[in-house]
């Protein structure tokens, strides 16, 4: 049976980090295992860039990744997954920021060949809930709306986010039920 362990887990957080209190960093705390993409300008989402840094993680180990990402996080995780990383098994997709936003739409455009999970919240202030829901199936991943959370961050107040470690638990499972798509069998990106 594979677990969470089987697993080499990456946070990625949004723009300016996670601080203290974001359930990316208390889910750190709880499993020391989980390791932090970090950026160079943390308030400088330039989507290469960030992308580029994700990937040279991704790259240091051949073990299966599972990402966790939040906001600007979750856009550069999915423009790695859309660039071939091998070691890649599955992505929880917190709080996307809209691609549109930060003019990257085009980047992130494309169906993802990982299960993944795109978590939105009714009253997130930088996506709507229906855009969140548009882009979820633009990356074939699963939606799940979590209700009205904000930007489901520190603000948020969620503590360790035991919903959240839910969700974590159930892309294990969808990653080990569905391997990962190859070249062949993966879509062209939705225009």
């Amino acid at each position: 049976m594979t677990t969470l362990s089987s697993f080499r887990v990456l946070v990625v957080p949004g723009l300016y980090n996670s601080g203290p209190l974001h359930w990316q960093s208390r889910w750190q705390r709880l499993y020391p295992s989980f390791e932090r993409v970090e950026q160079a300008h943390w308030d400088a989402p330039v989507l290469d860039i960030w992308s580029e840094r994700l990937q040279q993680q991704l790259r240091q180990s051949e073990q299966p990744v599972l990402v966790v990402a939040h906001s600007f996080g979750c856009l550069t995780t999915v423009h790695s997954a859309l660039n071939e990383i091998p070691n890649l098994a599955g992505a929880l997709l917190v709080a996307p920021a809209d691609p549109d936003k930060f003019d990257v739409s085009a980047a992130v455009n494309g169906r993802l060949p990982v299960p993944s999970i795109v978590v939105g919240s009714l009253n997130d202030p930088w996506m709507e809930s229906r855009r969140a829901r548009h882009w979820a199936k633009i990356w074939g991943a699963e939606y799940i709306d979590a209700g009205a959370l904000g930007h489901i961050n520190a603000e948020s107040n969620l503590g360790d986010w035991l919903y959240g470690q839910s969700l974590l638990q159930r892309l294990v499972a969808l990653s080990t039920e569905r391997p990962r798509e190859t070249d062949t069998a993966r879509p062209a990106a939705v225009r």
